[in-house]
Formats: structure tokens, sequence, C-alpha cells
């Protein structure tokens, strides 16, 4: 990075407005905040052409309709800055070859698009081999093709994952050494059916928790391989959170990775989880994308030689142990910003033994979600909650790995970077972790979670705080009656001996 030269005259905001950008993911959380960001501060960008997946009776437009509806834009459009016209949908799918282009929309993004964001891919921890290296992989193979055919390319932006790299105990920001050959990896993929490429799956990942991590780790030698050729930068961000600040506190859309077991732990489906004492690695959305918006800038304000590749661990400062952050998490939930329906006490027994997560999972999760379901039957509500646990038992097996494990981060390039922010631009796009109170961002995280996930009225917490009183105190009653019932029963087994 030391070797990159910037005109220290151009601002931020300056130099987006001539660029034309290609957004891939433009649907998914971090792409939709992107957009509000780009919009909200640098609003003389030219155009921004948002790759987006035609879903069963709707195309983009109307896709692209609903989501300017979002309350993520509200602001922009309170500030009738929302300008739709610079947002160009076009169709398309990662999961296809050649993107999913059509020939006329791939001209199209070949003569006007100057930077390219490659924010796309199947971050489910639990989908298919062939599936996570169809839209990791190739997709990323596809877009450097696309990349190498535009005639004014100045930046080409990949997000990739901080566990990428899950054999090194200590992540570097660099590219490291090609994990398979992702060519035939590619090929593989596209030939071999899902019961053939089973087999060889356990081959390939080797030392890969799944085919998520394995796939990204690909995409990025895919990356370091055009970038030879290509003005190009990796973010490795580690579990993407909902917004600190921008464009709204809390903002969050989806139930991926561990957010959709914190939730569950507090509506106290979840009573005991297979986790050990590592640390979390969360960062807030905004930060990534602050973070993905500078490099952009640095790169595409510097001349292109072999020292212009960038890669950068987008990672908090701010780390817990997962039983610290529960116990933070469940002073919030009791007495500042309670869940509604509740069906225990938000507890969680936490073990790192496999044998009790497993014998406790049958008894506390398995057992009463049976006899919940028994109980729907018979007043012919639909049964649904021991499929849910099969979800969450699921979810809890996908992400034990990272919390089984601890990874120390540098981020040497990320402070050079943030270093390099002109002052004029500073408060406005500063991607700085080390300063903000963790406690505050759970309780943001709880709030975001309830308001936009939960769809529960932020007004009614002392209704629901009366209503979680009356079941923490038939909790309470009930493990009262059973703790002296199991007393009895060992008196009088004790009597007879």
């Amino acid at each position: 990075m030391d070797k990159m030269t910037i005109d220290p005259a151009k601002s931020i905001p300056a130099f987006y407005a001539v660029q034309s950008i290609l957004l891939t993911g433009a649907t998914g959380f971090l792409g939709k905040v992107f957009v509000e960001k780009v919009l909200r501060s640098c609003p003389d960008v030219r155009e921004i052409f948002l790759l987006m997946r035609p879903k069963r009776g709707s195309n983009v437009n109307e896709r692209l309709e609903k989501i300017l509806n979002l309350p993520l834009y509200e602001e922009l459009r309170k500030e009738q800055r929302l300008n739709s016209e610079k947002l160009i949908p076009i169709s398309g799918d990662i999961k296809e070859k050649d993107l999913g282009l059509s020939v006329a929309d791939k001209q199209i993004l070949i003569e006007r698009v100057s930077i390219i964001i490659h924010a796309a891919g199947d971050v489910k921890l639990l989908n298919s081999f062939k599936y996570a290296i169809l839209a990791n992989t190739r997709a990323t193979r596809d877009i450097c093709i696309l990349a190498q055919n535009m005639k004014n390319l100045i930046a080409l932006v990949h997000i990739s994952t901080a566990f990428t790299h899950v054999n090194e105990p200590t992540i570097e920001e660099k590219a490291y050494p090609p994990i398979a050959d992702w060519q035939k990896i590619i090929k593989m993929a596209e030939t071999l059916d899902e019961y053939t490429l089973k087999i060889f799956e356990a081959k390939c990942l080797d030392y890969f928790p799944n085919a998520y991590t394995f796939s990204k780790a690909l995409a990025e030698s895919v990356i370091q391989e055009y970038s030879s050729s290509l003005p190009c930068a990796i973010i490795r961000p580690s579990m993407v959170m909902p917004a600190l600040k921008e464009p709204m506190p809390e903002w969050i859309d989806n139930f991926y990775g561990p957010i959709g077991l914190m939730i569950g732990i507090g509506k106290a489906l979840i009573r005991v989880c297979y986790f050990s004492t590592a640390c979390i690695n969360t960062v807030p959305v905004d930060i990534v994308v602050n973070e993905i918006i500078v490099v952009t800038w640095k790169i595409g304000s510097t001349i292109f030689t072999d020292s212009t590749f960038i890669v950068l661990n987008c990672i908090s400062q701010k780390n817990l142990t997962h039983q610290n952050g529960a116990k933070i998490f469940y002073k919030i939930m009791i007495d500042e910003v309670p869940l509604e329906g509740i069906v225990w006490t938000p507890n969680v027994i936490m073990t790192d033994n496999f044998v009790l997560y497993y014998i406790l999972t049958i008894l506390l999760h398995v057992l009463p979600a049976a006899l919940m379901d028994l109980s729907s039957k018979f007043s012919r509500r639909r049964p649904m909650i021991l499929q849910l646990q099969r979800q969450l038992y699921a979810a809890n097996r996908a992400v034990s790995y990272f919390t089984f494990h601890n990874w120390k981060y540098i981020n040497t390039n990320t402070s050079l970077l943030l270093s390099s922010i002109p002052s004029d631009d500073k408060d406005t796009f500063s991607f700085e972790t080390a300063e903000y109170d963790m406690r505050g961002y759970i309780k943001t995280c709880i709030i975001g979670f309830k308001k936009f996930l939960l769809h529960e009225d932020m007004n009614r917490l002392d209704a629901v705080r009366a209503r979680n009183k009356r079941v923490y105190l038939f909790v309470t009653i009930v493990e009262t009656a059973i703790f002296i019932g199991l007393w009895i029963i060992y008196q009088r087994i004790y009597s007879y001996t």
C-alpha cells in the first residue's frame, strides 16, 4: 500500500461523482446499505447498476421498487434524495454461467462501468458444495472476465469473509497460496452430479468446516490471479451485524449466521448451545460499507501497478467471549428491551461437551417441542415448534466450528487506509471500530432484531415486561415443583434401600 499515491485534493464524494458502479448482491443486507450510503454521501454518482435475480411473480424493476420502500431508505425519501433514476436494475443470477447476463446488458456494462463491487455470494453455511462453488467461486471468475473487457474499469472490490483461512491462527492482510486448483473445482461443480460431488466433498474440504468457507477461499485465489491485470481489493469482514449509526442504528434484515440463534435464545426457544470459550468477532454493517467505499476510492485514485492489490481484514477490535456476551445480552433483554412471546425464562446452557449437548437438546428442546406440537394438533393449529428446533439445531452445529476457534487478525493495511481518508471526509466515511461501546452496541442489535426482524412494537415494552414476569413466575413454580417431585422420589428410593 505504501507505494500508492493519491491526489489529496480529490475528496471521496468528488471521486464518485463521475463513476458508474456495478454492484452484485444488490438485494442482500450489505448491498442495500451500500446503495443507501452512496446515494446519501456521494449524491453525484453517475449511476449504480444493480445485478438482481428475478423472482417468481416479480421482475427486477418490481423487486427494486419494493426494496426502495424499506425503512432503510426513509431518510433519503424525506430529504428527496432517493434518486431512483441512478439505480439501474440488471437481470442476472450469480449461480448461472456468465452471471446469467443477456448479451445486450453485458455490452452496456462493458461500455459504462468503472467500478465493480462484488458483494454477491451464497452465505448459507448448510448449502451444498455444488451451489457454493457456482455462486461463490465461478461467479467471481465470471466477474473478473467481465471486468477484463470493461473499457473504463478503475477498481474491482471483492467482498470475502474473515473466515476463509481457518487453518491459520493469525490472519494477515495478504493473499494466501491457493488451497486447490480453482479452475478444476469449478469444472467439477459444473459437470458432476450432486451424489458424485458428495463423495469428493470430504476430500476437497479437508480442514474447512463447510463448503461456504472453502468456496470463498477459492474465490480469493481467483481475485489474486486476476489482480495482475486488474486493479483489485479483497475485504474480509467478520460476522456482519446491525448498523451502528448509519443510516439508522439497529437496521438489520436477515436471520443468517448467529442472528437466528441469538433470537432463538432471546425467545427462550434455545436452552442449550454447543459453544466454547472462544471470542465473538462481529462488525457493524455500516463500518463494512464505509471501508468498501474508501478502498474503492483508494484504488481508483491510484495509477495501476502490481502493488495496487490490497487485502483488508474488516474486523472489530471489540472482542467478547460468548459467555460474557450472553450475560450482557440477558441483562439488556430482561431489564431494558424484552422480546415478546417468550416461552420460558431466557437462559442458555453453554457446553463444549457434545454428548452433554446432545442429551440436553433431547431433554430441553426436542421433548418440549414434541409436547407443544401435540398440543397444537389437538387445538387444530399447525405444529411447527419441532421443525423450528431442527432448524435451530442445524444452525448451532453449523456455527459451532467458529465458536470453538479463535483467530488473531492483523489490520496494518486497514489502519493505513483509515489514516489516508481526507480530513474533510473522516466524519462521513470513517470505519474505526475501537471507539464504540460494546454494551451499547449489543442493545442496538437487540432493538434491531425486535423492530426489523420480529416486527415488535417498541411502545409496548411495559406490557411485554408485565407478561414476561408472569412467565418467569410460572417457570419458577414449575421448576420448584419438579425439584420437589424429584426430591420426594429420591427420598422414597433411599428409604427402601
